[in-house]
């Protein structure tokens, strides 16, 4: 989740941006949050669990036949 909030921070106010200092910087954060927390909504998982998990294990055995080679 936290991640993508902060992807949408990076995206939405942060990625184009020109900041000459850190405290411009940090103000731009501070108002993309507040901006953020005026109208926020909750976020809906649309996975399931098991499906998750399972391109975990699938991916985990990729992983571990490439290491064995």
């Amino acid at each position: 989740m936290i991640e993508r909030f902060f992807r949408d921070l990076n995206h939405n106010a942060i990625e184009r941006g020109v900041f000459l200092n850190m405290p411009e910087l940090i103000s731009t954060i501070q108002a993309y949050v507040e901006h953020h927390n005026r109208n926020p909504k909750p976020f809906i998982w649309t996975v399931r669990a098991s499906d998750i998990l399972a391109k975990v294990a699938e991916a985990r055995a990729r992983l571990n036949k490439l290491q064995s080679v």
